[in-house]
């Protein structure tokens, strides 16, 4: 009875003898490749490593081919010495306008907004009663100059009188100080038409300045008086206008030097970004002092602004020209360099490579920079794509139109490391590039 059971323990036995190699060998293959992926990464990052610690003897700091860049000529010019600081433009004069008068407002003729000369008309009041004022006056300066034709005509008739010693001379003194007494009321008569004559001027409200109206401040029938707050409107003038600003206080001696000489500074107003010029003027004078609290001085530059680019109130950069290097030698900001040795830049020589040459700069104006020592004109040095150069490196000189596009630049790299007739990699037969060029050709053809 033992004997059929066994069949049945035998099988048993043989599904896990069968089922453990299985497992044990995707564990192992699965261990190989997780190794392998490792491996790959760790080998990855060595060489990028490598790559951008490789020095000169590679061709540049990426260890592939000659890099692309462009140069520039350093050139000889004039350069200024600049100061730039923020400023805010302000009026050179502002007018309320208000009446000088009471009385009712006729008539408004300007409009919001109007460019004005000197003189020209602004608003009327009801003349009116100003216009009867003055009729009076002048009736009573007739009646008085009347009464002064008079006793002036006794005064000559006593004079005659008591030469002859006909009138008591009590009577001529009479007589002579009423003449003086009329005298001094046709004044007062005359001063009172004058007053009058001015008051129904001032019917008439004219600019008092060239400038441009703003907003109106009181709408025609309103009765107006001379004690009005706000006035009528208000005048800005705009042109010439001027813009405040400072500068620190160690900057003055050279300002004031300058100044002193009988130099005129110009000055530049910029827009808020600093890229566009808004208007040129001069330096008109500085402030009586510093303040203590910035360590700053105010100073006031005068625009024409005939284009009206420069409005009251208005935010702007402003540039100083304090000064002009004339015959300096100058190149572009974009080709200085600053690492261990200081400030350098790379100079390409004949064999298309190029070498660290430090340099001594000067003052900085715009995208140029003053050259002290270190090069000299007709020397050509890299301008874009220096990032990955070093001392001996091999180059590839592209067209200063080529520095913003990199693809441009890459087609003119794989150009020029093509090895077929006439090619050479970076300018030498067989040169760096040419044969992982060839190899990567052959594989296209198989």
């Amino acid at each position: 009875m033992d004997q059929p059971l066994k069949p049945p323990t035998e099988v048993r036995t043989v599904k896990p003898a069968t089922a453990k190699p299985r497992s044990r060998k995707g564990f192992v293959l699965t261990t190989i490749i997780v190794l392998l992926m490792i491996a790959g990464v760790v080998w990855w990052t060595r060489q990028q490593t490598a790559q951008q610690q490789s020095g000169p003897a590679g061709g540049g700091r990426g260890g592939g081919g000659p890099m692309s860049i462009v140069p520039e000529t350093v050139g000889k010019g004039d350069i200024g010495v600049n100061l730039n600081a923020l400023g805010t433009v302000t009026s050179l004069a502002t007018v309320t306008v208000r009446t000088q008068i009471s009385g009712y407002l006729i008539k408004v003729v300007f409009k919001e907004g109007d460019e004005v000369k000197k003189g020209d008309l602004l608003a009327e009041i009801d003349s009116r009663p100003y216009e009867a004022a003055l009729a009076q006056q002048r009736g009573q300066l007739a009646r008085d100059e009347a009464l002064l034709k008079g006793a002036q005509v006794d005064l000559t008739r006593y004079q005659g009188l008591a030469a002859q010693n006909a009138v008591p001379r009590q009577q001529l003194d009479t007589q002579t100080a009423l003449v003086a007494q009329d005298q001094g009321t046709v004044e007062a008569d005359r001063a009172l038409v004058k007053a009058a004559e001015v008051n129904l001027a001032y019917t008439k409200i004219v600019s008092p300045l060239d400038g441009r109206v703003g907003l109106r401040l009181v709408d025609q029938g309103n009765y107006v008086t001379p004690g009005d707050a706000n006035g009528l409107v208000v005048i800005t003038q705009i042109a010439p206008i001027s813009v405040l600003f400072t500068v620190p206080e160690d900057n003055l001696p050279a300002i004031s030097k300058r100044l002193q000489a009988g130099a005129t500074l110009a000055v530049s107003a910029l827009d808020r970004s600093g890229a566009t010029k808004l208007a040129d003027g001069s330096l008109q004078t500085f402030d009586s002092q510093i303040d203590p609290t910035t360590g700053t001085i105010k100073l006031r530059a005068t625009f024409p602004n005939e284009n009206k680019a420069l409005f009251p109130n208005q935010f702007v950069n402003v540039r100083l020209l304090l000064d002009t290097h004339k015959d300096a030698v100058t190149m572009s900001t974009a080709a200085i360099q600053r690492g261990v040795p200081g400030t350098f830049v790379y100079l390409l020589g004949g064999d298309s490579t190029v070498s660290v040459r430090p340099v001594k700069l000067g003052v900085v104006d715009g995208n140029r920079v003053e050259v002290l020592s270190g090069l000299g004109v007709g020397d050509r040095v890299v301008m874009d794509g220096a990032d990955k150069l070093g001392e001996g490196a091999k180059v590839i000189v592209r067209n200063e139109g080529e520095a913003g596009n990199p693809a441009d630049a890459a087609k003119a790299t794989d150009t020029a490391t093509d090895t077929g007739p006439g090619k050479a990699g970076g300018g030498v037969p067989g040169g760096p590039g040419s044969g992982k060029k060839r190899r990567s050709e052959g594989g296209q053809q198989q």
